[in-house]
């Protein structure tokens, strides 16, 4: 398969031992009710395989409703998947994290419950580890119940099974220098696709998406002293022109950001653009 075969939203590269392994919401009704995520393998950004089962959702009673931005990150020997699912019980989002010994799967769910608040509609999870090896989550708190949507962080155990502490909130989608501004405070402001990286100085960015005058875009965020945390800079957008819920990988020779577009639902692709770190940000080439 070529990427203009594939059909995902919200793709999300790991690359291990001279392979990529491509994550992404199975795009077919947005990603409701898909029964799970599959896994592409390629070995040049361009030619794929067909698509792998890895978590069959509906075996472990996770199919209630979406099946949203599955992402995997290695961690202690294992590969865990942050994933957003709808709970049964109160039909609220939420993003769960899973485990496999692979990163072909399959798949099983680790996390007792979502990792998120159980009263918050959550989704598009994220692992953060500090400089001190301590493991956090990065989510957004939806658009859909507060309306102004907001992206936050909250401390995880060691193992990933729980969430450890409150959850701290960094800041509202329409707080940006560059946002749209309105007077409607009914409005609703949308944050997805948080993702962390650390730049060859040592600096903290974090991309995340919204829309930018009706298009989607990828946003990026720098933290004050390189480690998560209140104080933080809007920096100008990577990409503004119906592009977004991107990742930072590298692989043995060059640094990429990958992302979905367009944001059209049946039409979605998975994009690569080489980009570079530049110390105190990452520029698009």
């Amino acid at each position: 398969m070529k990427n203009n075969d594939i059909n995902i939203r919200d793709p999300f590269v790991l690359y291990e031992n001279g392979k990529y392994y491509m994550y992404g919401t199975r795009a077919n009704n947005f990603g409701k009710n898909t029964g799970g995520f599959d896994v592409y393998v390629s070995e040049d950004l361009e030619n794929w395989s067909e698509p792998i089962e890895c978590f069959d959702s509906e075996k472990h009673n996770l199919n209630y409703h979406v099946n949203w931005a599955p992402e995997v990150h290695k961690y202690k020997d294992a590969y865990y998947m942050f994933a957003t699912f709808t709970r049964e019980s109160n039909s609220l989002r939420g993003t769960f994290i899973l485990k496999a010994d692979s990163p072909l799967g399959p798949f099983v769910p680790h996390s007792n419950g979502a990792a998120t608040p159980e009263d918050w509609e959550c989704l598009d999870g994220t692992l953060y580890i500090n400089r001190d090896g301590k493991p956090y989550i990065v989510f957004c708190h939806e658009h859909t119940q507060i309306i102004d949507g907001t992206i936050c962080y909250a401390p995880l155990s060691d193992d990933l099974k729980e969430r450890t502490g409150e959850a701290v909130t960094l800041f509202k989608a329409s707080e940006p220098y560059w946002a749209d501004k309105s007077k409607d405070e009914n409005e609703h402001r949308i944050t997805d696709g948080p993702f962390m990286y650390r730049t060859k100085t040592d600096e903290l960015l974090m991309l995340w998406s919204t829309f930018i005058k009706g298009k989607y875009a990828e946003c990026l965020v720098k933290f004050d002293g390189g480690e998560i945390g209140t104080d933080f800079t809007h920096l100008e957008p990577l990409i503004d022109d119906d592009g977004g819920h991107g990742m930072i990988f590298a692989d043995d020779d060059k640094l990429y950001l990958t992302f979905h577009s367009p944001n059209k639902s049946g039409f979605e692709k998975p994009r690569f653009v080489e980009i570079e770190d530049v110390g105190y940000t990452v520029s698009v080439k």
